[in-house]
C-alpha cells in the first residue's frame, strides 16, 4: 500500500463546496475507510433542472465526473499517471427527485490494474457506475468512465 494520500489528508466535504458541485447541489455523501468507495447525491432543485423539469443530464454526468480517477490515484500514488479519458452516459428514465450514485473499486482490482500496468507500462480501464432514483430505487442513468492509467519513467 502506498503512503497516505491526497483523500486521507483532505477531508471528502471539500467537494460539497466544490462551485460546480455546490451550484448543481452535488453532495459527496460518503467515502470508506479504506478511500475506495465514494457515494453522491443530487436534489432535483431549479439549479440543475432542465427545460421539461427533471434532472439536467450534464449535472447527471457531473455527480459521477472524477471518482474512479480519484481511487486509483490514491492508490497507486506518485509513481502512476491517471487521467480520465473517456466517459458514456446513457439516460434510461428521467430524473425526477434525488438521485444517488456510488462509485467503487475493490482492493483486490486496484492490485490487478498495478500489477498490468507494472507489465504493459499502461492500460485503459472501464468502470461503470449507476445513478438511481432514492426514493423508487430505479435506474435512471449509467455512465462508463474510461480511465487511462500508465507508470512514469523513472528520471
Amino acid at each position: 500500500m502506498t503512503q497516505p494520500g491526497f483523500l486521507q489528508r483532505l477531508k471528502f466535504h471539500f467537494f460539497n463546496f466544490y462551485p460546480p458541485y455546490f451550484g448543481a447541489g452535488i453532495k459527496v455523501k460518503a467515502l470508506n475507510k479504506e478511500r475506495t468507495l465514494f457515494s453522491t447525491t443530487m436534489k432535483l432543485t431549479s439549479f440543475n433542472k432542465n427545460y421539461v423539469g427533471t434532472q439536467f443530464g450534464g449535472s447527471l454526468y457531473s455527480m459521477c465526473d472524477p471518482f474512479y480517477m480519484l481511487i486509483l490515484m490514491e492508490h497507486l500514488g506518485s509513481g502512476y499517471l491517471v487521467w480520465d479519458k473517456a466517459a458514456t452516459i446513457r439516460f434510461i428514465k428521467p430524473g425526477e427527485g434525488t438521485v444517488r450514485a456510488e462509485f467503487h473499486i475493490p482492493k483486490e482490482k486496484i492490485q490487478e490494474i498495478k500489477e498490468e500496468t507494472d507489465r504493459k507500462r499502461k492500460m485503459d480501464v472501464t468502470f461503470t457506475a449507476q445513478i438511481v432514483d432514492v426514493k423508487t430505487g430505479k435506474l435512471v442513468a449509467e455512465v462508463d468512465k474510461v480511465i487511462y492509467v500508465r507508470k512514469k519513467l523513472k528520471e
